[in-house]
């Protein structure tokens, strides 16, 4: 089973700002402000540009917002195109793309004989596919329509459209104002070496992920402590949190947010001004991790993104 950085190789491939061939994005990194403490000016227009970033990474022709489903694969032969009888039915292009065979926990594509289905932009006519935590993830593509295998236990295709009407209609995200008081500075507690815990997903499964640390602050008085997800190659640390803004101002099951750089003489600083909500807040078939229990803060965070409504 993969950690958490092979389900979002951004929110390290999908949350951060890279771009990659399966448009997996962490989308924006957090580890693009410095650890030192800004100006309330500095610190404002930065802000302002990670959102910016943000943004046009979810408004990319196929990022998180271009995601129209998600269908399993059987074993052996699945069919895939727009017309009825296909295993797997797609919202446009050819009646009948090729076909993908599972065999012996192996991917292989078949190209019908049609010339608008490419293979990563080339016309192969047969390819064994790559799933998205083995590498670059091969993509099948007709038009605005594409997709590529990923690996959930099981594997299945990732279907996106360019054209689809969320991305089309998007107009931004709705964040609340910028405070520089929910820019954190707070203690590092290093986790055991080859410490890892469990994190569930909305599939219902189970992944285990390093442990890097904990971080505790305060805030208003309270005490608070989260578990830090990262290993000895991280460049900042990323926490799945819950607060008790969600399911009102913020999305229902919570938010993302990393780190400003890595801890450093036992401090370690998380800016709540760039939460963000998880690729399951704009799409029913992504594959979102949960918060883990100790990461359920009881407070509201009033900063960061705020939950997200289609027009």
């Amino acid at each position: 089973m993969q950690h958490l950085g092979q389900y979002f190789k951004g929110l390290t491939i999908l949350l951060l700002g890279l771009l990659g061939v399966t448009g997996s994005v962490l989308e924006v990194s957090a580890a693009g402000l410095p650890a030192l403490s800004p100006g309330v000016e500095s610190h404002r227009e930065l802000i302002l540009d990670w959102r910016q970033k943000r943004n046009a990474s979810l408004a990319s022709d196929f990022g998180w917002l271009s995601l129209v489903g998600l269908e399993w694969l059987q074993e052996g032969e699945n069919r895939v195109g727009r017309a009825p009888g296909n295993a797997i039915r797609l919202p446009g292009g050819p009646d009948y793309w090729g076909s993908v065979f599972l065999v012996d926990n192996k991917l292989r594509f078949v190209r019908a004989d049609v010339d608008s289905v490419t293979v990563d932009d080339a016309y192969a006519n047969e390819v064994l596919m790559v799933a998205d935590t083995e590498g670059s993830a091969t993509v099948v593509q007709s038009g605005t329509i594409k997709f590529y295998p990923i690996f959930r236990e099981s594997y299945a295709l990732r279907i996106k459209d360019s054209q689809a009407p969320v991305r089309v209609n998007f107009k931004g995200t709705e964040n609340f104002d910028i405070q520089r008081d929910w820019r954190i500075d707070g203690r590092f507690i290093p986790g055991e070496e080859g410490e890892t815990i469990e994190i569930g997903n909305v599939l219902g499964q189970l992944i285990p992920s390093p442990v890097y640390g904990r971080f505790e602050f305060e805030r208003d008085g309270n005490s608070y402590r989260m578990v830090a997800i990262g290993d000895e190659n991280s460049t900042s640390l990323e926490f799945m949190f819950a607060d008790r803004s969600n399911g009102h101002s913020t999305y229902a099951a919570g938010r993302f947010v990393y780190s400003d750089g890595m801890p450093k003489n036992g401090r370690l600083v998380v800016d709540f001004n760039k939460a963000y909500n998880p690729p399951c807040a704009f799409s029913d078939y992504s594959t979102c991790p949960l918060p883990l229990a100790e990461n359920r803060l009881n407070m509201d965070v009033t900063a960061g993104e705020k939950d997200f409504h289609a027009d």
